[in-house]
């Protein structure tokens, strides 16, 4: 059994997570400071006896012994990391040398969870890991776009000058039951639109796109990374390389949900990238991974999810 922290363990993602650690037999303490994060994610986990909660924000230093860290923390969507830039960007820097610092004392490996945002509005597509990005330094996006960015580069300074054992994956837009309805990113926005008959938000033309992953293929592509030979540190794209407009998610929301709905169309806001897809060769060759959730599978499950809590 190896014991195994997950900071933002009551997030979309983390949660999700940590259900899969236990059932694959680990004892998991979940961290969060509850700023994105929600309790009813992991309240069916709180009485398990390999499973620990604990509040904590980790911008404040933590001392556990662990085998393992996976570091999800930080506010992942717009509205969220937007709310408060400067605790977004401490979470991701001050965060993750913190868990890294963790990680080189007790001899833990460690996952960093970075983002497709540090491709930024991409001059390449798709995007693949050589890529290095097109971000603005100084737009009302960068402290989630840079802060992943810093935290990339203090992962391989650790892992060049203190031998610590790293793990970086990029993840792209993923979806779910547990995405918090009121996060805006664009299936939950969409599902939640629907699902009461209102307009449905699109911003600029309809015609940018995104590429949308299932969570169970996320986190199967997230535990592989973790579980990969050593020396093998990533950064790696983990993602669905179907890539779909606005406007045939929208329509295809309306029609699995047989809404009322009408379309309606607002400016784009500031640095919103227009394309964005994964070049998933590496998971594939490295971590035998590609996503087998279609994107009509996924949305039924996730609206079924939002039925309940809306």
């Amino acid at each position: 059994m190896e014991r195994v922290l997950v900071t933002g363990g009551a997030g979309f993602l983390g949660s999700h997570l940590c259900d899969r650690l236990i059932e694959k037999g680990n004892d998991v303490i979940c961290v969060d400071n509850y700023f994105t994060g929600n309790k009813n994610n992991i309240r069916h986990l709180l009485g398990h006896p390999y499973f620990e909660c604990i509040r904590h924000d980790i911008t404040e230093p933590l001392y556990v012994e662990v085998d393992k860290i996976y570091n999800l923390a930080c506010p992942a969507s717009p509205v969220h990391y937007q709310h408060d830039p400067i605790k977004t960007g401490k979470t991701n820097v001050i965060g993750t040398l913190n868990m890294l610092g963790l990680a080189k004392r007790v001899g833990a490996r460690i996952l960093q969870a970075s983002t497709s945002e540090v491709y930024g509005d991409p001059e390449i597509h798709p995007q693949p890991e050589e890529y290095r990005g097109c971000v603005n330094p100084i737009g009302i996006r960068s402290c989630y776009d840079e802060g992943k960015r810093m935290a990339e580069t203090l992962c391989f300074d650790y892992y060049r000058q203190h031998k610590v054992d790293i793990k970086v994956i990029r993840i792209f837009n993923t979806y779910g039951p547990r995405m918090s309805k009121n996060d805006g990113r664009v299936v939950s926005n969409f599902i939640v639109q629907a699902l009461k008959n209102q307009d449905i938000t699109i911003y600029g033309d309809g015609m940018q796109t995104r590429s949308f992953c299932y969570v169970d293929d996320l986190i199967n592509g997230m535990m592989a990374l973790m579980d990969s030979r050593e020396g093998f540190t990533g950064p790696c794209n983990i993602g669905n390389p179907g890539e779909f407009t606005m406007l045939e998610l929208a329509q295809k929301v309306i029609e699995l949900t047989e809404s009322k709905s009408q379309i309606i169309y607002k400016p784009l806001p500031q640095d919103d990238p227009m394309q964005r897809k994964p070049v998933i060769d590496l998971a594939k060759k490295e971590l035998n991974w590609q996503p087998t959730v279609a994107l009509e599978d996924g949305l039924i499950k996730t609206i079924e999810y939002f039925k309940t809590v809306i």
